[in-house]
């Protein structure tokens, strides 16, 4: 299998890598919902901007924002 985003070989739908920025994604937006009242898809949008955002999870924001706008047709 490879990595949804880079291509890398992977053991789900993410290299290792992938993986873990995926993982703290979704803990992190657990304390920012709890927080902020925010949802997923402003949330993703707010990762992708904030330049202190790691390379790893931007790319995988990036990829899980694009999904969702292909998945409701847009």
């Amino acid at each position: 299998m490879k990595c949804e985003i880079c291509g890398r070989e992977a053991n789900s739908r993410f290299c290792d890598l992938h993986e873990e920025a995926y993982r703290n994604l979704l803990e992190k937006y657990e304390v920012w919902k709890g927080r902020l009242d925010i949802t997923w898809n402003e949330y993703l949008r707010r990762i992708i901007e904030n330049p202190n955002t790691g390379i790893w999870a931007k790319e995988v924001a990036k990829h899980l924002s694009s999904q969702k706008r292909r998945d409701d047709g847009r």
